[in-house]
């Protein structure tokens, strides 16, 4: 059985680590405010991109764009955003599973783009080419990050080393529920329109474009490979911060109980220390009667 000095100690070291915990929970908390309110400022926009990309495929034949093009798939990459930083839960740990399952249905060649450092320090152990680990701010991911991360997908689209970009990340719905997501980046398929035929089939419209049909596309196609990619990366920074701010929280808890248990048996260890030295007194003072 562990002495009191040993009980004693462990109290103190638990002790230090309940404040580490609960300090990390707020700081988590704080961060988690703040995130949330910029995911649902920006779900309006990305809805609304979406609502007109699916409005614009719905008019016939699109002209070509390097963002469109579909080709034979010779090699994939996968764009997957994961945390810097452990401590989290199973934040980490679901994404992770979530890009192994995508790389092994991948039968060709493929690579692996790392937003986070968890993701490349993974898969770059397990023979999975890390084309690029990128590190966002701790506080959450900025439009620059994004706008980094974009522009280095679509020149390994556009240039022809890659076929083929998939997103994988943590879409927040709460503190306790962050689901990993995998979404098709490149070739950009316009989502289908939400007007439908008598028929059950999509409308199909006829516009007219001002400026023309290939200057819309050149403008809006970026706009819209951005706009996904940061609201991921905005969704994964808040799904991070809940995830961390819960499990802080319940190892906070966890700590209050294992001080309160040991506090318990400091208390019993030191009653019977007690207990033996007086029947110890006691037993002198009679070996003295005699």
């Amino acid at each position: 059985m562990a002495t009191l000095k040993q009980i004693r100690q462990r109290i103190r070291t638990s002790k230090n680590i309940q404040q580490i915990t609960r300090a990390m929970k707020l700081v988590a908390a704080a961060r988690l405010n703040k995130a949330k309110m910029r995911v649902e400022e920006a779900r309006p926009y990305a809805e609304k991109m979406r609502e007109f990309m699916g409005s614009v495929g719905s008019g016939g034949e699109l002209p070509p764009h390097p963002l469109l093009d579909k080709r034979d798939i010779k090699k994939s990459l996968v764009l997957l955003i994961t945390g810097d930083r452990g401590l989290a839960g199973s934040y980490n740990a679901l994404l992770i599973r979530k890009a192994g399952e995508a790389l092994q249905a991948i039968t060709g060649e493929k690579a692996l783009f790392a937003v986070g450092k968890k993701g490349g320090q993974f898969f770059s152990k397990r023979g999975i080419e890390v084309v690029e680990t990128y590190s966002v701010p701790t506080a959450g991911a900025r439009l620059e990050d994004a706008v980094a991360v974009c522009d280095h997908v679509r020149s390994l689209y556009e240039s022809g080393v890659v076929d083929s970009v998939s997103i994988i990340y943590s879409k927040f719905y709460s503190p306790i529920r962050q689901v990993p997501t995998i979404v098709q980046l490149l070739p950009i398929e316009p989502p289908a329109g939400d007007d439908e035929s008598t028929n059950g089939g999509p409308v199909s419209k006829d516009y007219n474009f001002e400026p023309d049909a290939a200057g819309l596309l050149d403008f809006l196609l970026p706009k819209y490979l951005l706009t996904v990619i940061f609201q991921a990366m905005l969704e994964s920074s808040a799904s991070e911060h809940g995830a961390r701010m819960t499990a802080m929280t319940s190892a906070t808890d966890n700590a209050g109980k294992m001080i309160g248990g040991l506090t318990l048996t400091a208390n019993r260890v030191r009653q019977a220390g007690i207990t033996k030295e007086i029947l110890e007194i006691v037993g002198g003072a009679e070996a003295l009667k005699a």
